[in-house]
């Protein structure tokens, strides 16, 4: 495919910034990004490492030498910042090690994604069954949406850190923001007046929430009070997050996301209503989403779970089968309107 262009910008103290495009999975662009002037070189995010992710990203770097004048090559990178645990962002870390020799950084949450990875894909294959069987898939269709899930995890391996990114430990100027709920470890870093959002924040799509029944630190909760965080930033100019285009009216938009979830919220309770009765996650998501196929049914589910769990957190549904909970190991869950 053709990528979009390398793309410099600076912030208010003079730090610049190189947004370069790689191939996560095919057809799916993630950008990593080179930040010159704020201590040692540094890269945050790698890419997948899968396909041509890892050549993007090297031939990314080095083109910053002709194409923008740095006088920077891949092995100049020193340190390597994780935004957060998605392979997509974190994929080619062990690649990028060889490449450069670089100390690994990731919030603490997120570190046992990238120094147990093998542990940390059982774990979270085991939680994902667990919360699909509750959610009312099938069982000839449970193991279908599992195999996608681990299909694009077998490539990657454990890698050491250094360095822990902390939300009141600035490093060479740059400001670490815990904002959990699209990842447990997401942390957006704000250089000056820049923000890099990775995927807390998105131009154009409301980033993908998943129920904190599977991973603890997810959720709609959690994520609809890491927007309120960054709302509280003075000053921000540009964000710059891990997908599609920059964002020059971050906090317009933090208003417009927090409206979709909104909705979604509200699709939700209107699902159950139409059906008169309690119905399951996997009932509720074929009502939203009755089009999507293959990976995209299992974001689905996941999207749906965390509305009707911030929906149930908060009072406004309650669970109809309680007395087939209490016979039946792990039924699925029936949901209705209070």
């Amino acid at each position: 495919m053709s990528l979009p262009s390398i793309e410099r910008f600076e912030s208010d103290s003079g730090v610049r910034i190189y947004r370069i495009p790689t191939e996560a999975f095919p057809g799916f662009i993630v950008y990593c990004y080179v930040v010159i002037g704020a201590g040692v070189p540094t890269l945050v995010d790698t890419g997948s490492g899968i396909g041509n992710s890892n050549d993007h990203l090297l031939s990314g770097i080095q083109s910053l030498r002709t194409t923008f004048g740095e006088s920077l090559s891949v092995t100049d990178i020193r340190r390597i910042l994780v935004s957060h645990g998605h392979i997509d962002h974190f994929g080619g870390v062990s690649f990028m090690v060889e490449q450069t020799g670089a100390q690994v950084g990731i919030n603490e949450i997120d570190r046992r994604v990238l120094t147990n990875y093998e542990e940390r894909v059982v774990i979270a294959t085991k939680d994902l069954r667990v919360y699909l069987e509750r959610a009312g898939v099938k069982a000839e269709r449970l193991d279908t949406l599992l195999e996608m899930y681990g299909f694009a995890k077998k490539h990657v391996r454990s890698v050491k850190v250094d360095i822990l990114l902390e939300e009141d430990t600035p490093l060479d100027g740059m400001q670490f923001i815990h904002t959990p709920g699209h990842c447990p470890g997401q942390m957006c870093i704000r250089i000056g007046d820049v923000l890099l959002s990775a995927d807390h924040i998105l131009a154009r799509i409301t980033p993908h929430q998943a129920p904190e029944s599977i991973t603890h630190y997810t959720g709609l909760g959690h994520y609809l009070d890491a927007l309120k965080k960054i709302e509280r930033l003075d000053g921000i100019r540009l964000a710059l997050g891990g997908h599609e285009e920059p964002i020059h009216y971050v906090y317009t938009r933090i208003q417009g996301i927090r409206a979709s979830h909104q909705r979604k919220l509200e699709r939700v309770q209107d699902a159950i209503r139409e059906a008169g009765k309690p119905i399951t996650i996997s009932d509720i998501s074929k009502h939203m989403y009755p089009d999507r196929h293959g990976y995209d049914v299992l974001l689905a589910i996941e999207e749906v779970g965390a509305h009707v769990e911030y929906l149930y957190e908060h009072g406004r549904l309650a669970v109809g089968n309680l007395q087939q909970i209490e016979r039946e190991p792990n039924p699925a869950l029936e949901y209705g309107l209070v």
